[in-house]
């Protein structure tokens, strides 16, 4: 880039036929206004782009002040979007962990006739299990991390020559582990069906059938005050938006007493969800309901 002088130095080679003063003088003006008007176009332009890299900055960083330092910037700049859900973890930790200590527990529509043995409606395959796997599904689509349990309780039970009863003493085993490697979970939902008939483990609205919920709590646990208490938001909070879907808090003491396990985290509870003349796309249904109920009570307690 030529200076002043060079231009300057340049023009009177042009021009050796020495000019008249005053024609010097009003050109080398000139050449200087023009000079330094093209210097502040310059500055001009590298302040406003370090400026606006300034800019960007700042804002990035108060953002991620703002986030307690846990923010990520990609998650500011989607946030512009609108796609974000109002409810997101900074995290990916599972706050919800489902399990199944009755697994096998099924349901007459959904079996071959062969199978179908009334009031014991079990199957390998079809069974409640497919309900849980529906709930966990339903919560990650709403962005509410969860853990689906799939053991095989019942298998486990006959290799290990156990009985029936015993269920709860196998799913503990996972219940524990899972437990200790995941401090976030927050609830925790051990899913049954029940064995009522349809006019009692089903409800109409608008036109279309769901399975009903039932909440059991066991009150010889060491911490049934605080299950009971997570119960009966749970009860509430489905009665405020669904009257009827749920059946109620059911106390049991049992004989031989039955803690459930529940004892092992505050807010646990056994959900018998429909009964054996219910469908899966009935408890299909509720279970979309039920977890947006949980995302509800989880953004409360945020």
């Amino acid at each position: 880039m030529q200076n002043e002088k060079d231009l300057f130095d340049m023009l009177k080679e042009m021009y050796p036929q020495h000019p008249r003063k005053e024609f010097v003088s009003a050109t080398e003006n000139t050449l200087r206004q023009r000079a330094r008007s093209m210097r502040k176009k310059r500055i001009l332009t590298k302040f406003s782009v370090i400026s606006s890299s300034v800019l960007v900055c700042a804002f990035i960083f108060s953002w991620l002040i703002f986030f307690n330092g846990n923010g990520k910037v990609s998650e500011v700049i989607n946030s512009f979007g609108g796609a974000s859900s109002s409810y997101a973890m900074d995290e990916k930790e599972p706050v919800v962990y489902i399990y199944h200590s009755h697994n096998i527990e099924s349901f007459i529509p959904e079996l071959p006739t062969q199978e179908v043995y009334r009031e014991r409606a079990y199957s390998d395959t079809k069974n409640v299990t497919l309900v849980g796997k529906e709930l966990s599904r339903a919560l990650e689509e709403i962005h509410v991390p969860s853990i689906h349990d799939e053991t095989d309780i019942a298998g486990i039970l006959k290799q290990k020559g156990l009985h029936f009863p015993d269920s709860y003493k196998v799913s503990r085993e996972n219940l524990q582990k899972v437990l200790a490697e995941n401090d976030s979970i927050r609830m925790v939902f051990d899913i049954h069906r029940d064995s009522n008939k349809r006019r009692d483990s089903t409800i109409e609205i608008k036109g279309k059938e769901y399975a009903r919920i039932k909440f059991v709590v066991s009150k010889t646990n060491g911490n049934y005050e605080a299950n009971k208490k997570f119960a009966t938001q749970l009860h509430e909070q489905l009665e405020e938006l669904y009257p009827g879907l749920s059946i109620g808090v059911i106390v049991k003491e049992g004989n031989p007493p039955n803690t459930y396990n529940q004892e092992l985290h505050d807010n646990s509870v056994l959900l018998e969800m429909g009964g054996i003349e219910n469908t899966l796309e009935e408890m299909y249904r509720t279970t979309d309901i039920f977890a947006q109920v949980l995302k509800d009570i989880l953004e409360k307690s945020k």
